[in-house]
């Protein structure tokens, strides 16, 4: 199982019923694999994750197995702001056969630096899968420090982080801080699409992208590209990119990508309230990017 390289969070489509779209998300599935992408999460932030019942959750991850069949790597997310549940939701990824789980830190009651530590060291300690540590700060209101993070990537089952603290200073202490302690393996991953480039300029190994629902292919032909040192070609691509990564954020991540998807016609459906439609001015200039990618 390969971490590095390009993993789409999967947006989760939902049926005009408000369901789960079963059928849909074997489509999409099938749709990114074949456009080259390394890894397919599912039931992250961009899955609406703060929306879906864990009964939902636990049945997606059982979906993404059985479609991937190998040929990405299938990542659970399983994070809560309790640790007692998201043990259950890591130990349902291991049981379901996921090749990791993705797991944020814990919202909103804002554990100290050590409470992190015994969060992380808790699910390492109890289960066998390899696990995402995921830092989201903007939501979650607790940033992972770069101390904390060089303390859990000496965990045994925690083996890579989604950072997604836009501070490149604070990406360049870390992949620093992890090479003085010989942690060579533990892998820094982008939690942000447009600063994917620049961090793996820094030694960051991939990205858990957002972008990469709308357009896998080139997403993961920069990543790949980065990884092979080839930064001419993909310098050209971020640039190629950096307007549908704007866009893609202009309201709340997955309106906009999941707008997008309609577009082009894939399975993605509404989103769940709180979240609301993509405002017309901004699904205005959402169409123009996708037609100068040609995507619509």
């Amino acid at each position: 199982m390969k971490l590095e390289g390009t993993t789409v969070a999967m947006v989760t489509p939902f049926t005009k019923e408000d369901g789960v779209d079963e059928t849909g998300m074997r489509e999409n599935i099938n749709y990114l694999v074949e456009r080259g992408v390394n890894g397919i999460l599912v039931a992250g932030t961009t899955g609406e994750s703060a929306t879906i019942t864990h009964d939902e959750q636990m049945k997606m991850v059982d979906i993404l197995v059985d479609e991937v069949n190998g040929k990405a790597a299938a990542i659970a997310g399983a994070g809560s702001n309790s640790s007692s549940e998201a043990l259950g939701l890591v130990k349902h990824a291991e049981d379901a056969g996921a090749d990791a789980a993705l797991v944020i830190t814990p919202y909103y009651n804002k554990p100290q630096q050590h409470g992190l530590y015994e969060h992380y060291k808790l699910l390492s300690d109890s289960t066998n899968i390899p696990i995402i540590a995921y830092n989201v700060p903007s939501r979650t209101g607790t940033d992972l420090e770069v101390e904390t993070i060089v303390k859990i990537a000496q965990l045994e089952n925690i083996v890579a982080i989604k950072e997604a603290n836009p501070d490149l200073d604070k990406v360049s202490q870390t992949i620093k801080r992890l090479q003085e302690i010989n942690c060579s393996n533990f892998m820094v991953l982008s939690g942000n699409d447009n600063l994917t480039l620049p961090m793996m300029a820094l030694g960051a190994k991939g990205v858990i992208s957002v972008v990469a629902n709308v357009d896998p292919a080139r997403m993961s032909q920069m990543v790949q590209s980065a990884l092979e040192g080839d930064f001419k070609t993909a310098e050209k691509l971020h640039y190629e990119l950096f307007n549908l990564m704007k866009v893609l954020f202009v309201e709340s991540n997955p309106v906009p990508a999941k707008e997008a998807l309609n577009l082009m016609g894939r399975p993605a459906g509404h989103v769940r309230m709180p979240l609301a439609p993509l405002k017309e001015e901004n699904k205005v200039k959402l169409q123009r990017v996708l037609n100068d990618l040609g995507l619509i």
